[in-house]
């Protein structure tokens, strides 16, 4: 299979842009992206382009995004006219199904250089918080409303619970805290564990500009926060947020082209994959773990490899869980794991880097993208404050929507020092 390298990743800080359009966001990633790949001018050279939006629609544009929120780029001659932009949506997957297409854009030999980027706009300070939070229900299985509803029902009466979904919060964080919950039951994971993640990734954020919240925080602290269901506190969820992330992928051949100062920070594709849900039971191992065992497979690594990992933790429970599924520990170790300082500065297995999805923001479309780019960061070595040290392999677990106990799609990277 021909290779694909990362030639450049860029992602804004995330955050509130009440006043900044999708338009202008995408611009804004754009220039950042083509500014770390060497330049400009490199964007005319782009041959195809893999749009990533989730919630547009809910701000009047129903179709053909990509086309329209680009048209401006193109016109300012930043990208070429006529260039082929494909429109990709996958709930909070979105970002990595766009990278994964223009890999395949690459790897298929028609394309030399393309672009996947991804941006979102949530936040809306001129409406109530019932209005944003309905914006997330496109991810859920609106053909079979009542069927994730019931599973949950059956998995929390298992174990002497209810589910109880609410107001001031989307109906993920109810789902991810009856997972926690089941996991906590069988495994004996504790609330100091899914706050010692929160407490890392928080303290991450601290040295990453890019961040939405860049402040410390405590075990402590995180337990003392304001609760959103248990056994979640609102520091163990993710905030919502806006942004944009773009990542350029380029072929051999076109990297060989490029100065030396440039090809010295390409990160090589080792394996992308994608998997989609299934309505499983709650001891199967899930999506990600069949999405890493290939990416594992076509890449000839293994967990061992990985030298730092970016997971998607809408909640502290999910980086729990996820390091189990993709094997940096047995099952029901995530939360010891966390514990033992593993996954934090210095540790075996640095996750989340970049703050997670905790403290540097999920804006949805952008988020997947985002942590690609802080992989790529780390294999050049220029993380800072933050930096894995001889960090070679990296990966990426980036999931979307939900399908009963699990995500509806969710794609692994893993990324190599080139």
């Amino acid at each position: 299979m021909p290779d694909a390298y990362v030639l450049g990743a860029f992602s804004l800080p995330f955050g509130k842009y009440p006043d900044t359009g999708f338009t202008e966001l995408a611009t804004a990633a754009l220039r950042g992206v083509l500014d770390d790949a060497g330049g400009t001018e490199i964007g005319r050279e782009v041959e195809g382009v893999w749009f990533g939006n989730m919630m547009m629609d809910h701000w009047g544009q129903r179709s053909s995004r990509g086309q329209f929120c680009l048209m401006p780029a193109i016109e300012a001659g930043i990208l070429p006219t006529r260039v082929a932009i494909t429109n990709v949506e996958g709930a909070c997957a979105t970002g990595s199904m766009a990278f994964q297409g223009a890999v395949s854009g690459v790897r298929s030999g028609d394309h030399e250089l393309t672009l996947a980027i991804g941006v979102e706009k949530i936040v809306r300070p001129d409406a109530p918080a019932s209005t944003v939070f309905e914006m997330y229900r496109g991810a859920e299985n609106s053909l079979d409303p009542g069927r994730t509803t019931a599973i949950y029902t059956d998995l929390l009466a298992g174990i002497g619970q209810r589910f109880c979904p609410g107001p001031g919060r989307t109906v993920f964080m109810d789902t991810y805290a009856a997972q926690a919950l089941h996991h906590m039951h069988r495994w004996g994971t504790t609330p100091e564990q899914l706050a010692t993640v929160a407490a890392k990734n928080h303290n991450y954020a601290v040295n990453n500009p890019r961040a939405q919240y860049r402040f410390p925080m405590t075990v402590e602290q995180v337990l003392a926060d304001r609760p959103v269901t248990p056994p979640l506190t609102r520091s163990m969820c993710a905030p919502v947020g806006d942004g944009a992330a773009a990542v350029l992928v380029a072929s051999s051949e076109f990297v060989a082209r490029m100065p030396p100062p440039v090809r010295r920070r390409v990160v090589r594709v080792a394996a992308t994959t994608l998997t989609s849900g299934t309505y499983r039971g709650p001891g199967e191992p899930g999506l990600s773990a069949v999405a890493a065992e290939r990416a594992y497979r076509r890449a000839g690594l293994t967990p061992a490899d990985v030298d730092v990992a970016e997971v998607h933790d809408a909640t502290a429970f999910s980086e729990i869980y996820q390091t189990e599924m993709l094997g940096f520990c047995e099952p029901g170790q995530g939360g010891p794991l966390a514990e033992s300082g593993e996954t934090g500065p210095g540790g075996r297995i640095p996750v989340n880097t970049s703050g997670g999805l905790l403290s540097k923001g999920h804006p949805v479309a952008a988020s997947g993208l985002s942590m690609i780019t802080e992989i790529a960061v780390q294999l050049r070595g220029e993380a800072g404050a933050r930096q894995v040290n001889g960090a070679r392999v990296g990966l990426v677990e980036n999931g979307g929507g939900i399908l009963g106990l699990e995500e509806a799609a969710c794609a692994v990277t893993v990324l190599q020092k080139a």
